[in-house]
């Protein structure tokens, strides 16, 4: 077995120096601050051209949260950046009927196919960059999975082309009428970008961003030769990760600086707990000052007032209009007509997402007169035993295997709880939606989670990993779903929060303001030298 990238740190004191470290950089919950410049206190002077790469965008596809940040965040970043997009062309692309105008050519390489590079103007004047490459990308399926929820066998040649895209648009050779100064990269599926300038030489700075740490993008070191990888990558301090190759590793090792989605889950992936095996490396980065947390926001059409998806519009302290969507909610699944509280999960059926501690109390919660309604998919057993709960509950559990999101900022705007125990959660999305349409969250104290919610002010929070520390979570809120004054002062309290985001831009601006002045500065010492 080859070795994991430790870097000789495993001692629980080092752990705490990273962790401190990371505090340094990263800040507190939602004041998030970064590693100041004294010459450049109030962010950019002008415009950054920046290309954000990413394998999916809720424009046209989208298999989780990725998608709505790679949708949000550019557009917010555009008032101060020059932002554009960088994505395969998939099926639903090339059916949206948005027109293409091809506008380079990127040459063949390895293994990696010749393709065009088109560009999508999307009507509020952002720009995607399309790569054409119909045997890659035009396929059923999600992103990264067929029909069946099986892994394309390629994804190694799929998504190293787009990384060797970004890197080559970033080199100006895909011959297009712009070049970006900073490539922000966006999980394991672009993370490559970041080796293929290293190995070549290319001095283009990068920002990597950890959505979720558990998914790695692992394949046979033996595939190195077709991907176009050196084989002197596949060591310690590059690509090596327990003898596979690691396209997540390479965005760690290789860019200019990482962040993941919120504060909490940049300390915590400098453990051992949650670092999946590259906490070592983690560590190493954050005492260097190039790992920080910037929390996720939500954009402004999750607004109750507004979103024309649900049964009927409702603002703050219009508990009338809640309750005609949570009508509607127990209609759309089949319950019974209930007074009591509603819950909702809107949730990947997945083991992260700790559906089986919900699964195991929602007897308890049924018995004490409470109905769950689920959306989602996932794991084939999770799905089944979802299912099998719908069969023993009628009337009080319902269950949509599938994703809608119609359906789900539905359920957001009827719920009175969101159920949400996941294992771990870099940010999360879905409890700032449901603060936002009244929802209050129940919630495992871990990543983005601890963040984002203010236990006994906007939800509830547990600690414990165990049923019976879920249980007494969702036992305060029965608690105070019966206190009607304090429920609804926690209700206007969630949809009071901020989750816009507007709270980012100023530590992105500060953070590639930071990275490309480093990279000026490097390459002034290595012409000096």
């Amino acid at each position: 077995m080859g070795s994991v990238a430790l870097q000789g740190v495993s001692t629980t004191s080092d752990a705490s120096v990273a962790v401190d470290a990371v505090t340094s950089v990263a800040g507190s919950s939602r004041q998030h601050s970064l590693p100041s410049d004294s010459s450049h206190q109030g962010g950019s002077d002008s415009p950054f051209r920046i290309l954000f790469v990413t394998s999916e965008i809720a424009d046209f596809v989208k298999a989780g949260g990725l998608g709505d940040v790679s949708s949000a965040l550019p557009r917010a970043l555009s008032g101060d950046h020059d932002v554009r997009v960088l994505i395969p062309a998939y099926r639903e692309m090339i059916e949206s009927g948005q027109p293409i105008e091809v506008v380079g050519h990127l040459a063949a390489y390895a293994d990696l196919p010749a393709c065009d590079l088109g560009q999508i103007t999307c009507s509020d004047g952002l720009i995607v960059y399309v790569l054409l490459c119909p045997a890659l990308y035009e396929r059923e399926g999600s992103p990264y999975c067929d029909e069946l929820g099986i892994g394309w066998k390629d994804n190694d040649i799929r998504f190293a082309r787009l990384a060797l895209a970004a890197a080559d648009i970033a080199s100006g050779v895909a011959d297009i009428e712009w070049c970006p100064q900073l490539l922000h990269l966006n999980d394991w599926p672009s993370a490559l970008a970041a080796g293929y300038m290293h190995w070549r030489g290319q001095n283009t700075p990068s920002v990597f961003t950890i959505h979720n740490l558990a998914y790695q993008g692992l394949y046979d070191p033996s595939r190195l030769a077709a991907l176009g990888i050196p084989s002197d990558a596949m060591t310690m301090d590059g690509v090596e990760y327990y003898g596979q190759l690691s396209f997540m590793k390479a965005g760690i090792a290789y860019a200019s600086h990482i962040t993941t989605v919120s504060v909490t889950y940049a300390r915590e992936i400098t453990t051992p707990e949650f670092g999946c095996g590259l906490d070592g490396l983690l560590r190493d980065k954050a005492r260097q000052g190039r790992l920080s947390g910037i929390p996720n926001g939500i954009d402004d059409s999750w607004d109750p007032r507004t979103d024309a998806h649900l049964a009927r519009a409702f603002a703050m302290n219009d508990w009338r209009g809640k309750r005609a969507n949570a009508a509607h909610v127990r209609k759309m699944f089949g319950l019974a007509v209930s007074n009591g509280p509603l819950f909702a999960v809107v949730s990947r059926l997945v083991h992260q997402k700790g559906l089986d501690l919900t699964i195991g109390a929602a007897e308890s919660i049924v018995r004490a007169g409470g109905q769950i309604v689920f959306i989602g998919r996932g794991e084939l057993p999770v799905e089944n035993a979802l299912c099998n709960l719908a069969a023993r509950f009628p009337g009080a559990i319902g269950v949509n295997i599938g994703f809608d999101e119609g359906e789900a900022r539905c359920m957001y705007a009827g719920s009175d709880f969101l159920l949400m125990p996941s294992r771990f959660e870099p940010c999360g999305l879905s409890q700032m939606y449901a603060q936002r349409f009244g929802s209050l969250p129940i919630a495992h104290r871990t990543g983005g989670l601890a963040d984002t919610i203010e236990d006994g002010v906007t939800g509830f929070l547990f600690d414990e990993m165990t049923l019976a520390s879920y249980m007494h979570a969702i036992q305060r809120a029965f608690t105070i779903f019966q206190a009607t004054d304090l429920f609804y002062a926690m209700r206007r309290a969630a949809m009071a929060g901020r989750y816009h985001w507007r709270q980012s831009i100023e530590p992105y601006s500060q953070l590639y303001h930071k990275v490309l002045h480093e990279e000026e500065g490097a390459a002034t010492l290595q012409q000096a030298e």
